[in-house]
């Protein structure tokens, strides 16, 4: 019974102890570093497109900047959205940009806590 008891958690320690540990610390650095940089290319859309608004040039599609925020940039764009005083006017962008935002904020959580790695229980 004891055996049993001790493989059994030998698995359970092997599964959820300290190897996916190790492994959860570095798919959430990379996961950290993807956030960031989608952030910052949403920003920098955001503020490469209202310069081609104002020269009246070759403009970035709502497309590529919804798709964007999809993708992991949603904080970048929404604040991109504010600094640049770029399409603050369109409903669409005023509406989902933050809803977007925390669709992600809450699966994030979510995810976080299904895999036991959320600091709180």
């Amino acid at each position: 019974m004891r055996r049993k008891t001790d493989l059994k958690n030998g698995l359970k320690n092997s599964i959820l102890g300290y190897r996916v540990n190790e492994m959860n610390s570095t798919v959430i650095k990379i996961i950290l570093i993807y956030l960031l940089v989608m952030n910052l290319i949403g920003f920098l859309m955001m503020g490469i497109d209202k310069n081609k608004a104002r020269k009246q040039a070759w403009r970035i599609s709502e497309k590529a900047l919804f798709l964007t925020s999809l993708i992991g940039g949603s904080l970048g764009t929404w604040i991109g959205m504010y600094v640049f005083h770029h399409k603050t006017k369109h409903w669409y962008f005023v509406v989902c940009m933050p809803l977007i935002f925390f669709l992600h904020v809450g699966l994030a959580g979510y995810l976080l806590w299904k895999f036991g790695i959320f600091p709180f229980k």
